[in-house]
């Protein structure tokens, strides 16, 4: 996250913001917010999906959509972690473990696994921390414009020239 300050903030005014209270930008995510999976080594977390809050949406703003994507991931093909959409523009914070799949108030798109659910991260131990962009979209759909199960392509071209603007935060994992 980039904060301004001086002459340029008091010209820019508020900007759209996501933030979370479990990581500073760029900070470290916790064991708890890895990915579980008992058949891969490298998934040493409880995949819990960390706690989301965000402000100052753009004007016009009816709906987000959240993506989590490690491009780091697959030796830089990119892993999908998380797609929630249809989230309602009067929704301006996703709660921890709100990434299960059983939250009520967003439409789960595809993650690596095919699920409309949060899987955290799973970074090879060889690797170093990888970093997960978790960014939110405002857009002009309505919350159920978008049908379940998009993947991030289908749901980058559903939203298109709806988009109204982005904010972005980084965690990073590694063993």
């Amino acid at each position: 996250m980039t904060t301004l300050s001086g002459p340029a903030a008091a010209a820019e005014g508020p900007f759209f913001q996501l933030t979370s209270t479990a990581f500073a930008d760029n900070g470290l995510l916790a064991k708890k917010h890895a990915g579980r999976n008992p058949a891969n080594p490298n998934c040493v977390g409880d995949n819990v999906s960390p706690p989301l809050a965000w402000s100052n949406p753009p004007a016009g703003t009816r709906s987000y959509a959240l993506i989590v994507h490690d491009q780091e991931g697959r030796n830089g093909l990119g892993v999908v972690h998380w797609l929630a959409y249809g989230i309602d523009a009067s929704v301006t914070a996703l709660p921890e473990g709100a990434g299960d799949g059983a939250f009520k108030g967003l439409v789960g798109g595809k993650n690596i696994l095919g699920q409309g659910s949060y899987f955290g991260p799973c970074p090879p131990k060889t690797h170093g921390p990888h970093h997960y962009v978790f960014t939110i979209i405002a857009t002009d759909l309505a919350p159920d414009a978008l049908a379940p199960g998009l993947t991030m392509p289908q749901l980058l071209e559903a939203i298109g020239s709806h988009a109204k603007g982005a904010a972005g935060l980084i965690g990073r994992f590694g063993h």
